[in-house]
């Protein structure tokens, strides 16, 4: 440490503490103090004595100058130079506090700054966090903002002065109302209206009366209530260009919304939720006491009464299909209006859009709602129960679903159905007896009210006019008609009709034109209730006239109905949830919940499979198959038309003759044929098979019915491809016509076969003759059974033409008439009468068996025939022509059944799977199908399941999404 006594020291430390304050004394460093030196150099960390010192020194010795220090004495013989250089240093003492003021200060400015901010920031975070409410105002509200001319806005909106003109003469309207109470007053106490007070007044009265005369009391009151109509009709204009212009406003927002939601995700509004709930309510066939309780806006009406008009008034569109008093709304129309940015329509199973500004358009809709109620309506009725779902959005429309009823009528016309009233009276209850269903009923103003048909309906369904609203249409010809407009007035006031309603509403829905635009109705309906005396004499309130309050009125009241309702209905939903769930449960615990629709595709799987596996069947299996079919089904014509009548000739060339003579004729007309029939039915019953192989490895039998029903449609469709019967008839002609047997194995296949059928035909001819006898005497011995008169006549014949046989083994085929006659005379003389045709007909029998007897023979000997057959001996004995015949048979089989095979498995069998896949669409496509051939409690089970489920769903997501409106 410095001390203090040592003077150079001191001397050096103040001198670089006024160095530091400002004051710059430049003294030589050599006259330092040695201590001063080195403490100089030691915190200047500068090791050159002649360098300047460095600042932290000066900061070092500023820090010991704050150390109480008496100023040294001047020496003597200084004179007042010492007292100057004391002034000096008190000057800079002085600049010294000063400047130290200015550290105080910003300390203090930034102590306050920080202590300021940390105020703010807990006052901050005291606040609620407001960042989960941004999506009140969406995006598109800030971008907007930025492009709409705020100058602009504030231009159009009316100035000050208008609206002061704008409203009434207060002064004159007292006036009036002074008068009025006077001319009460003078009623009830019998005064007359108007005293003078004094004479002065009377004197001016009398004045003023010879200047102009005096208005009557009737003129007075006319003239108050033209003021005030003609004050309403202002406000009312007022209003209406306010409106448009919010609308127009409204049109550019949704517009800017419209091209945002392509950039993010779509959300539907919540009416287009409400309406897709109230879609598949339609479709779901309640249980469990579940009903379909939503509401609802029902418009029910008389036939012609402008049902159709109100609704496109409401939908500012002519949508509707328009006729001259004849039935045009055949099925309920369900409409959804919304508000959007244009003005469009669209169906709800399609995707196109219709430009509600476009006539093209418009016409086009009209012609395809007509297209879907006739299609709808089936055969022999006039209305139907389907309900054709339409959606409309445009600017300026009120939320809401309404339901247009077909017209009730009084009578059923020519043309109709008998049942047409009473449909459409069921129809109408139908949708009326929802507790919560708005009623807007629909009455022709232009008719007596007597002849109403449609009020006694639905004050049947709403006695208390809780949910009903009534409307009053054609007004504009019922004041032209009616003698008494007071009756306008009853109707209105609900005192005309045992009927009660929520409001009361009267409309003009045009002048009956069709070609008008909805434009020059609504300008027609102001300008009619403008001039009417309808509301001039105060029958008619306000807010009772125009289309426009009466749409007003009907969304608010469905949106209360709605908001009081829905949640009930949910829970009412969740309900027969839980029923249905715990019923599967209990049936069908280890089975999926698998729809109608699921189970249909599941099945559609397993008969492509099966179809399939047909290309999967070997070739050698489908020649087989063939060839037993093929010769199953030719073999008795071969027998029976070629090979006995050939072979009982008895002549060697006849045989041959008479066989290709008759091959030939079987093959160009019935060979093919019979081919192709055999191919075909070889198909169905391999598709057969192994559908029922399937069936057996644990397959559904919830499919049996559909499975047959697309084996039998799709079997229906199939048609053999023409170009193969004139192929396959050449192969058939070319393979008969060859007889060169090649080697000896051919020789013995043919022997073998030829001997098969010889057996199987000689065993089915014993069978019939032992059918034509009856039993023998072992069976009758054995079996304690006996020949009834008929089998004993036919055995005494067998009896007396096998004797005639063993006499002549070489005899024909037929019986000479004398031959007949002389068995005939032998069995009479044995007391058996007989009838010639009974003995030719045994004849044929027994003939038939002892020939087949004898081929046999024969065709053992052939045996060892091919060698001379080869060397083409000719020897009587050996002449094998049946055996070269059922060779040409045998190779035939062989042959056809391999053509056969090819377009099978190359054409036929993929052809089939095609018209499989074909019925399968078909029949996917087609409800009613799909519900007739896939039935049973499971599959109902799980169809309401899955609909419960999803209007639960869809209902939950609505009242979230009503919770976030409100």
């Amino acid at each position: 440490m410095l001390r203090v006594g040592d003077k150079a020291a001191c001397m050096a430390c103040r001198n670089l503490v006024s160095t530091n304050m400002g004051v710059r004394f430049r003294v030589p460093l050599q006259k330092l103090h040695p201590l001063s030196r080195a403490i100089h150099h030691r915190y200047s960390g500068n090791s050159n004595p002649q360098r300047p010192p460095h600042r932290a020194a000066a900061r070092y010795f500023t820090s010991m100058s704050r150390l109480p220090m008496r100023p040294p004495k001047p020496p003597p013989g200084s004179g007042g130079r010492g007292h100057q250089q004391q002034r000096n240093f008190w000057a800079i003492r002085l600049a010294a506090r000063l400047l130290k003021l200015r550290y105080i200060l910003l300390g203090s400015a930034v102590g306050g700054g920080y202590t300021a901010k940390k105020t703010y920031e807990e006052w901050k975070d005291m606040l609620p966090d407001f960042s989960e409410y941004n999506w009140v105002i969406p995006d598109f509200v800030w971008e907007l903002s930025n492009q709409i001319d705020l100058d602009k806005l504030t231009k159009a909106l009316p100035e000050i002065e208008e609206i002061v003109k704008l409203l009434p003469d207060f002064d004159k309207i007292g006036e009036n109302f002074s008068f009025l109470k006077s001319l009460l007053s003078s009623e009830t106490t019998g005064d007359p209206p108007l005293k003078a007070t004094d004479s002065s007044a009377a004197a001016k009265q009398d004045a003023s009366d010879k200047q102009y005369k005096k208005p009557s009391d009737k003129e007075k009151f006319d003239q108050l209530q033209e003021e005030l109509l003609r004050t309403q009709l202002k406000y009312q204009r007022m209003l209406e260009r306010l409106e448009k212009e919010n609308k127009e406003l409204r049109k550019v927002v949704l517009q800017k919304d419209d091209k945002g939601i392509h950039q993010r995700k779509v959300k539907k509004s919540l009416i287009d939720l409400y309406s897709e709930v109230l879609d598949i309510l339609s479709d779901y066939d309640a249980n469990y006491n579940t009903q379909d309780h939503l509401p609802r806006v029902v418009v029910v009406g008389d036939q012609s009464a402008g049902k159709t008009s109100v609704l496109e008034m409401i939908a500012q569109a002519r949508i509707f299909p328009r006729g001259s008093g004849e039935m045009m709304t055949r099925s309920p129309v369900k409409v959804t209006l919304s508000e959007g940015p244009h003005h469009v329509a669209m169906f709800k199973d399609s995707g196109r859009e219709f430009d509600l500004t476009k006539e093209d358009d418009l016409a086009a809709l009209r012609h395809e709602i007509e297209l879907r109620m006739r299609k709808s309506v089936k055969a022999g009725q006039t209305v139907s129960c389907e309900t054709i779902s339409l959606s409309v959005k445009g600017p300026g429309i009120q939320r809401m679903v309404l339901v247009d009823l077909p017209g009730v009528i009084s009578t059923v016309t020519a043309g109709m159905a008998a049942d047409t009233k009473d449909t459409i009276f069921s129809i109408s209850r139908a949708y009326m007896q929802n507790p919560n269903a708005i009623i807007l009923c629909i009455q022709d103003g232009s008719v007596d009210a007597e002849r109403s048909i449609v009020t006694d309906l639905v004050s049947q369904m709403d006695p208390q006019g809780k949910r009903t609203i009534f409307v009053l249409t054609k007004v504009d010809l019922a004041e032209k008609n009616l003698a008494s407009p007071n009756r306008i007035q009853q109707i209105v006031e609900g005192k005309l009709f045992p009927m009660k309603a929520l409001g009361y509403f009267a409309v003009v829905t045009g002048k009956g034109s069709s070609g008008e635009s909805i434009d020059s109705i609504k300008d027609y309906e102001e300008d009619f209730f403008q001039n009417s005396r309808l509301l001039k004499d105060g029958m008619l309130k306000a807010h009772q006239v125009t289309t426009k309050n009466l749409s007003l009125a009907v969304s608010d009241c469905f949106w209360k109905m709605v908001r009081e309702s829905v949640e009930q209905q949910a829970d009412v939903f969740k309900a027969s949830r839980f029923n249905l769930e715990t019923e599967w449960k209990n049936n069908y615990p280890r089975l999926r919940e698998l729809d109608r629709n699921e189970l249909f595709e599941k099945a559609k799987n397993e008969i492509l499979d099966e179809v399939i596996s047909l290309s999967q069947v070997t070739p050698q299996h489908w020649e087989a198959i063939l060839q037993k079919k093929m010769w199953e089904r030719v073999s008795t014509h071969v027998i029976e038309n070629i090979y006995l009548p050939a072979a009982q000739t008895m002549d060697s060339g006849t045989f041959n003759t008479t066989v290709d003579i008759k091959l030939k004729q079987w093959t160009d007309k019935q060979l093919p044929y019979k081919a192709l029939e055999v191919a075909w039915e070889t198909l169905q019953e391999e598709f057969a098979r192994f559908m029922a192989e399937y069936k057996g490895k644990d397959q559904d039998d919830i499919f049996d019915k559909l499975k047959e029903a697309v084996k039998d449609e799709s079997i229906k469709r199939h048609k053999w491809n023409e170009r193969a019967m004139d192929s396959l008839r050449v192969i058939q002609h070319n393979a008969l016509e060859d007889r060169s047997i090649t080697d000896k194995p051919q020789w013995d296949a043919a022997i073998m076969f030829m001997e098969e059928t010889l057996h199987s035909r000689l065993k089915d001819t014993d069978s019939v003759i032992r059918d034509m006898v009856g039993p023998g005497w072992t069976q009758r011995w054995m079996n304690w059974t006996s020949r009834t008169p008929d089998q004993h006549v036919r055995n005494e014949t067998k009896n007396e033409l096998e004797r005639l046989l063993k006499l002549h083994d070489e005899h024909t085929a037929y019986l000479a008439n004398d031959e007949v006659t002389t068995v005939r005379k032998n069995l009479e003389a044995r007391s058996v009468e007989v009838d010639p045709v009974l003995i030719k007909d045994t004849w044929h029998q027994l003939y038939r068996r002892h020939f087949l007897q004898k081929a046999l023979s024969h065709c053992n000997l052939c045996k060892r025939g091919f060698y001379y057959y080869q060397r083409h001996f000719v020897d009587s004995e050996l002449e094998c022509n049946d055996v070269v015949l059922f060779w040409r048979i045998q190779r035939m089989l062989v042959i056809t059944g391999n053509t056969l095979r090819q377009q099978l498995t190359n054409t036929e069998v993929r052809r089939l799977e095609k018209n499989v896949k074909e019925v399968l669409e078909d029949f996917g496509e087609d409800q009613e199908k799909k519900t007739h051939l896939i039935t049973g409690r499971r599959v109902q089970l799980a169809e309401d399941l899955k609909k419960v489920r999803e209007i639960q769903e869809k209902l939950e997501a609505f009242i979230e999404a009503l919770h976030k409106e409100k």
